[in-house]
């Protein structure tokens, strides 16, 4: 299938990637383009901007958590239709899941799509050592295509003739647009990285713009048009979430799924493999709405700020209440992060659902990285012997944080087992995201634990 498509890689995190590729998303957006986003790695936040700047859903490229052999056709799947796919790449270059070499990181994934790459490179502080650091990226890997370079918080008119001179003389990679250091876009970050989109409204919609028309004048878009249309045909077919499940026979069951600024943290294709499977799911905002969608049979509750919330959810004890019954009454409930705080007894202090019997707090440490894990007991979600893959991402704590039966168990970097989580015949609760595109059974078997519940 041939779509055009840039990957937007970094020789590191905070040299200007989101700025660049969300604007650069904008720019052609605002040309009257249909452009595809999509993000390298597990993060929810940046797909959010990206939606914003586009119109359609943000997707997620992640080797690790849905494997190599999936994400050219994830990419088909959300590309379709579009007129061109902008990636926006995690962290350097280089960097992937840690000890597993080049494995989900943005050099992975632009092979995986044989994707042009642009490298964002922070210009302040240096002048003709930016051609040495382009030129090792360059040629560190020939398999992948450097394609590219826009040059970011550059200081004057003669720093960018410095910088371009080094460019043309020492690297042979051209340089496609120049970033000025002032022309700062406001996008407010707290303690998980930038501020969803969801919960700053007018002010991402302005954030967004801006970055558009900053790249719009500082790059030059019809050399990226061109290179992105550059990009040879993938030859994958599109994922097709109908083709990864089986989907129950008879009446479809309802499954609320939480939305809204405290759980803004999902992955379209989780919704997608729902549906597939035979559910209709109903978005519902636990910040406002006092009582589940009608009829519900199942509650899928993902991940987000429910700590920057924890007032507000506490105040809704109609849903509260309504969470607990659900429970109560067997329904299959399916909780990660911010759902499994939800879902305890008190967040900071406040009352939350009572569903299971812990507590959660705010803490300095943050917890973060890739986990091989397997399921200990049967729950909802997945039975004993189950293997995923998932991600850590939070500064919180839970108290206890296994309950008796835990949901997932792995091995730490020093081999020491872990457990954590709670599964029950009702409730699978954990800090563990998963991207379900990796596992697709467990949307099939939640959906039918939901239908035997109707």
């Amino acid at each position: 299938m041939d779509i055009p498509r840039l990957v937007i890689a970094a020789p590191s995190s905070g040299a200007g990637k989101t700025t660049v590729a969300t604007g650069l998303m904008a720019a052609l957006a605002a040309r009257g383009l249909a452009v595809s986003p999509h993000k390298v790695g597990p993060d929810y936040i940046d797909p959010g901007y990206h939606a914003l700047a586009t119109g359609r859903p943000g997707r997620n490229l992640d080797a690790f958590l849905c494997g190599p052999e999936r994400i050219a056709p994830l990419f088909l799947h959300g590309a379709a239709g579009a007129d061109l796919a902008v990636v926006e790449g995690v962290m350097g270059m280089f960097d992937g899941a840690s000890g597993r070499g080049e494995l989900a990181s943005t050099a992975h994934v632009a092979k995986l799509l044989r994707a042009p790459v642009v490298l964002v490179v922070d210009g302040s502080s240096q002048s003709r050592s930016v051609a040495a650091l382009v030129h090792g990226f360059a040629s560190w890997d020939p398999q992948v295509r450097l394609a590219g370079v826009i040059l970011n918080r550059v200081a004057s008119d003669r720093h960018e003739q410095l910088l371009r001179e080094a460019l043309e003389e020492g690297s042979g990679v051209p340089v496609l647009g120049a970033v000025r250091r002032t022309a700062a876009v406001a996008t407010p970050s707290r303690h998980l990285g930038l501020v969803p989109v969801v919960e700053r409204s007018a002010q991402a919609v302005q954030a967004v713009r801006d970055m558009g028309e900053l790249i719009a004048a500082s790059v030059d878009l019809d050399e990226l048009l061109a290179l992105a249309r550059s990009a040879p045909p993938i030859h994958d077919e599109p994922w097709d979430a109908a083709a990864e499940v089986t989907p129950v026979i008879g009446a479809r069951p309802r499954i609320a799924l939480a939305s809204g600024a405290a759980f803004s943290f999902s992955y379209a294709e989780n919704a997608e493999l729902l549906t597939a499977a035979g559910a209709e799911v109903l978005p519902f905002d636990p910040l406002h709405d006092t009582e589940l969608p009608v009829s519900t049979s199942g509650l899928v509750i993902g991940g987000g700020f429910p700590e920057v919330y924890a007032a507000e959810l506490s105040e809704n004890a109609g849903l509260r209440s309504a969470v607990a019954r659900l429970a109560a009454d067997g329904a299959p409930i399916a909780a990660e992060c911010a759902g499994l705080l939800y879902l305890g007894g008190e967040l900071d202090g406040r009352p939350m659902c009572g569903v299971l019997d812990s507590t959660a707090t705010m803490t300095e440490r943050l917890t973060l990285g890739y986990r091989e894990a397997v399921a200990l007991h049967d729950s909802p979600l997945a039975v004993t012997g189950t293997r995923v893959r998932g991600h850590e991402f939070h500064r919180t704590a839970c108290t206890p944080a296994a309950g008796p039966a835990p949901a997932w168990g792995w091995r730490t970097p020093t081999g020491a087992a872990h457990s954590e989580g709670f599964a029950t015949a009702a409730v699978h609760a954990s800090y563990l995201h998963v991207h379900w595109a990796g596992a697709p059974q467990l949307a099939e078997r939640f959906v039918r634990q939901a239908a035997e519940r109707r």
